[in-house]
């Protein structure tokens, strides 16, 4: 049987035979993602109207201390700088679980380091390491952020529940539910999507397994996680975006930009 040796094509970067606009999915993803970094960044450094009433903003959730009565401790331990906020204690650990996670690695290996910007369009290099070498390797820790992702979450609905006892001048609370109970019960609902529908957490509930047969809750917390993870992107940026306006509704509304409308 013959064969004829087919060529291979070495295009520079950038270069395609594609002739759709290519380059908008990744130029969108570049101004989204620094976006968000860029707020999530200024807000956790202002240490300051993170709550408004029963609301606490998921950016500093758990608070972990504060003149305030969502926080664990009353004042900031004497051995923290004065600059560094609450936030900055929590935020490594969701933002490096999404910076680990599968989907987001795809979206900024190819908007970021263009690598490969698109399909069948020509990338910076001509070399591939892929992730077995330092610092890429470390993304396979990528499961250990899922544990405490999973514990955020437990967090951020006791926060939901919290947003439901508005605080009366008497000093005592009572059952309500505003505008921004729906923002953060939103809000949790899409960030408890995007983790349980996780490629690792799919694994760690019985992806790991050869076979499910006799094992009902696993299959039916696998089959559950499956579904999520087929909208997984979706998830993802919904989130994003949804945790971002969250802390923008409870940063105004503490402001007294925004008034919160209390629906009972």
């Amino acid at each position: 049987m013959s064969t004829t040796p087919l060529p291979v094509l070495t295009r520079g970067f950038g270069s395609t035979r594609r002739t759709d606009a290519w380059w908008i999915r990744p130029a969108i993803i570049v101004v989204l993602l620094s976006a968000f970094l860029a707020y999530a960044q200024w807000a956790a450094m202002q240490g300051d109207h993170y709550s408004y009433g029963p609301y606490l903003s998921p950016f500093y959730s758990p608070l972990i201390w504060g003149a305030n009565a969502h926080a664990w401790f009353a004042t900031r331990p004497s051995w923290i700088p004065l600059w560094f906020s609450p936030a900055m204690v929590i935020l490594p650990f969701p933002g490096l679980f999404r910076v680990t996670c599968y989907y987001y690695r795809g979206a900024y290996y190819r908007s970021f380091w263009a690598d490969p910007p698109a399909c069948a369009v020509g990338e910076p290099r001509s070399s591939y390491w892929g992730e077995n070498s330092f610092p890429l390797i470390l993304q396979n820790i990528h499961r250990y952020f899922l544990y405490a992702a999973l514990v955020f979450v437990v967090i951020l609905w006791h926060d939901v529940y919290d947003a439901f006892w508005f605080p009366a001048a008497d000093g005592t609370t009572h059952f309500g539910m505003g505008l921004g109970t729906i923002v953060l019960a939103v809000n949790t609902t899409l960030l408890t999507g995007y983790t349980l529908g996780c490629h690792s957490f799919r694994h760690v509930v019985g992806g790991h397994l050869d076979a499910l047969a006799g094992r009902p809750v696993r299959r039916a917390a696998y089959e559950c996680a499956s579904c999520l993870n087929r909208k997984h992107m979706y998830w993802a940026w919904c989130s994003l975006l949804s945790v971002a306006f969250a802390d923008i509704y409870v940063r105004l509304c503490s402001m007294g930009v925004w008034t919160d409308w209390r629906i009972f």
